[in-house]
């Protein structure tokens, strides 16, 4: 008899689902490239690129990219509907967080 996953989590005792949904809330919150967090977001290429004002094959040609100007990224992310903030952490100081160039604001946490 085949079982679904949601079957398969239902039937583990409570502490291990919970482990198991804890972790999925971290991969989650993880997201591996710019395509998984548009995909996240339920947006397809042709509407991020209605939002940013260029054609979906531009959209492809970012997400396909190993190194994203910091100015993309921002645009991108805003397109999504989010923002975008650059944490910096250091040995033996708390959170630094960027918010322009030459500019840098502390943190509270992290």
């Amino acid at each position: 008899m085949t079982r679904t996953l949601d079957e398969v989590i239902n039937a583990l005792p409570a502490a291990q689902r919970a482990q198991v949904e804890a972790r999925t809330l971290e991969l989650v919150q993880e997201v591996e490239g710019l395509r998984a967090l548009r995909q996240l977001l339920g947006l397809t290429q042709e509407e991020l690129g209605d939002r940013l004002g260029i054609k979906q094959p531009s959209v492809h040609k970012i997400e396909r990219q190993t190194d994203v100007q910091l100015s993309t990224l921002r645009r991108f992310v805003e397109a999504a509907g989010g923002s975008l903030e650059l944490i910096i952490r250091l040995p033996d100081t708390g959170p630094i967080r960027l918010v322009g160039l030459g500019s840098v604001v502390a943190t509270d946490g992290g």
